[in-house]
């Protein structure tokens, strides 16, 4: 029986993918730490087969993200599975080239994501943000000043019609009888029938929508597409919602439409630089709600994503591709390394 040596540094979404690893004999797990010091981490790491890397590229330090770098002291690496939906600390291709499987667990945190989503858009609409500040700040102040408005009926624009996507669709369409239209490049129309949602292009998604919420991974091709020219595209007093990745929207772009009055209002839960600083011009604004990339941190969504990770592992070293495989052209190549490294391919 051929041994498996997975790794991860500190802690897990939940203990229960370690326990998942652990029933089984033929798996050993190992934990690490970053305060650790780096050469003892890397000789550690050397007879490494799977690695768990947390997905949040500001909490994993640089030495021990997934790149080529790293992978020159993990020869026998086979697996690297981020520990949520995000893989910003994953380099594709580099995993590719050494042969490594990458994997995510997307529709882990789908549901906490998307009740997220619908908690900024509802706390917009009602101005409950600014009216929280003036309750604690202030004893007589102009109730009407502080009129909202009601998500029914409204126009949302999703950008990224994935697990989270499709979900934020569904609340949105079925308690609040909104139209819901979508741009993602990679679906069909039957796919977005089946998701509930209207295909649109960008432009125009933009120009429609009441509401815009972007739940696409941050990748070379949607990386800053949310820029002065799309927020200018955006309808006057339109709300814009982030819980996907920071990078995707230009935040001085964002600041520009917001204190212009293009824009009523934005719910950001991610952010270029994580934690914002205290003083970033988008937390001076009373219309903008904040969140700290807390979006998909549930009790429950860390339970599904761990879950998740834990049987993908088992399933790739049983010889099936996972479902949520980030690189499959890496997959032929992948069944050699298994079989030179353990003499055999793997029993699936």
């Amino acid at each position: 029986m051929a041994l498996k040596h997975v790794v991860y540094y500190d802690r897990l979404q939940d203990s229960v993918a370690e326990r998942m690893l652990l029933e089984r004999p033929d798996f050993r797990v190992s934990r690490l730490s970053y305060a650790s010091p780096e050469a003892q981490n890397y000789r550690a790491m050397t007879g490494a087969h799977g690695y768990f890397i947390t997905a949040a590229r500001d909490e994993v330090p640089l030495p021990y993200q997934g790149t080529r770098e790293l992978f020159e002291h993990c020869p026998n690496l086979l697996v690297l599975a981020s520990t949520g939906a995000g893989y910003d600390t994953i380099d594709l291709d580099a995993c590719t080239a050494a042969g490594i499987a990458a994997i995510n667990q997307a529709g882990g945190n789908a549901e906490g994501v998307a009740e997220h989503v619908l908690a900024m858009l509802l706390a917009l609409s009602k101005n409950l943000g600014i009216a929280d500040r003036r309750m604690r700040s202030e004893r007589i102040f102009d109730r009407a000043g502080l009129i909202g408005r009601n998500l029914q009926g409204k126009t949302v624009g999703i950008i990224g019609l994935g697990h989270v996507g499709r979900r934020v669709a569904a609340l949105c369409r079925g308690l609040f009888g909104c139209r819901v239209l979508a741009y993602d490049p990679y679906l069909s129309a039957q796919q977005f029938a089946e998701r509930g949602a209207e295909p649109a292009a960008f432009d125009d998604l933009l120009r429609q929508a009441d509401y815009v919420s972007i739940n696409c991974p941050r990748t070379r091709e949607t990386t800053g597409m949310l820029d002065a020219r799309a927020f200018g595209l955006m309808k006057q007093g339109a709300f814009f919602v982030t819980t996907a990745r920071g990078g995707i929207h230009n935040e001085a772009a964002l600041h520009a439409a917001l204190v212009s009055g293009h824009l009523a209002g934005a719910g950001l839960d991610v952010w270029a630089k994580e934690p914002p600083e205290l003083d970033h011009p988008l937390l001076a604004l009373d219309n903008v709600i904040a969140s700290p990339h807390i979006a998909g941190v549930t009790h429950e969504s860390r339970y599904e994503i761990a879950v998740l990770a834990g049987r993908q592992m088992i399933e790739i070293f049983q010889g099936r591709k996972p479902d949520r495989l980030l690189n499959p052209e890496v997959w032929e190549r992948w069944l050699k390394r298994y079989e030179q490294m353990f003499g055999r391919l793997p029993a699936g």
